[in-house]
C-alpha cells in the first residue's frame, strides 16, 4: 500500500482522522464533492493567476483584493504563479508528475529576487483565526529544493477577504534541518499506518455531520 505522493493536506487529512484518511483518500470510497466555497476558492486562484501573470483583469466579485495583488505585483522578482513543486523521496527536485515523485506543494505565487523569495498562498476562508502555518514550512522547505540559491524564503497566507496576512520567514541555513525533521516524523507515523495496515478512528465534533465515511462507529449517522 502506498501513500505518496503525500503533501500538506494529506498529512493534515490522516492527523484528523486516520480511519476517514483510509477510507477517502487510500480507498476513495468517497471522494470529495465540491462545495460551494471550495469552488469560488478555485475562481479566486485562478482569476488571481491570470492577474498576476497577464494583467487580465479580476472579475468584480474578487475587486476587493486587487490591493493586496498589487503590492505583489509591485515586488521586485520573476513572479511564479501556480508553481508546481515535487521532490522524490531523497529531497531532490522533480517534475510533480514524475514517476519518483514523493512529495507535491503548490505554491499560488513565488517571487524570486536573487537569495530571497517570498511564498504567498491566497486564502478565502473569512476568518484567518485558526490558520495553519504549517503549509508555509513545506512550501518553503520545497523552495529551498528548487531553487538552491534561495537562503531565505518570506512566506506568508493571503487570507484576501479579512485582509489579514500571516506570515514567517524561513532561514536555509538555520532551520531546513529542523523543519525536514519535523515533517519527515509527521509522515512516518502516516506511513507505519499504511505498512501495519491500522487506521484507528480519532473521534471529534467532526463526526457527526461532517464525515461519509458509515463503515466508523463514531459516525453521527450511526
Amino acid at each position: 500500500m502506498t501513500i505518496a505522493p503525500w503533501s500538506f493536506s494529506k498529512i493534515k487529512a490522516f492527523e484528523q482522522c486516520p480511519k476517514q484518511f483510509y477510507h477517502e483518500k487510500i480507498l476513495k470510497q468517497y471522494p470529495v464533492r465540491e462545495s460551494e466555497a471550495m469552488l469560488y476558492g478555485t475562481h479566486f486562484h485562478s482569476a488571481a493567476e491570470e492577474y498576476v501573470k497577464s494583467g487580465t483583469p479580476m472579475p468584480k466579485r474578487f475587486d476587493y483584493a486587487v490591493k493586496a495583488l498589487d503590492s505583489l505585483q509591485a515586488k521586485q522578482g520573476k513572479k511564479l504563479c501556480e508553481y508546481k513543486l515535487g521532490l522524490t523521496k531523497d529531497l531532490e527536485p522533480c517534475g510533480f508528475f514524475d514517476e519518483d515523485v514523493w512529495f507535491r506543494g503548490i505554491a499560488d505565487l513565488i517571487i524570486l529576487d536573487n537569495d530571497i523569495a517570498w511564498v504567498v498562498d491566497y486564502k478565502t476562508g473569512k476568518s484567518a483565526r485558526y490558520a495553519d502555518k504549517g503549509q508555509l514550512e513545506l512550501m518553503a522547505l520545497a523552495t529551498f529544493k528548487h531553487f538552491p540559491e534561495v537562503t531565505e524564503v518570506r512566506a506568508g497566507l493571503l487570507f484576501v477577504v479579512s485582509k489579514d496576512l500571516v506570515k514567517d520567514t524561513y532561514k536555509k541555513k538555520e532551520e531546513e534541518q529542523i523543519l525536514w525533521h519535523k515533517w519527515l516524523t509527521n509522515y512516518e507515523k502516516m506511513e507505519a499506518a499504511a505498512k501495519n495496515n491500522v487506521w484507528n478512528p480519532r473521534p471529534s465534533g467532526l463526526c457527526k455531520r461532517h464525515c461519509a465515511v458509515t463503515e466508523c462507529a463514531h459516525n453521527g449517522r450511526n
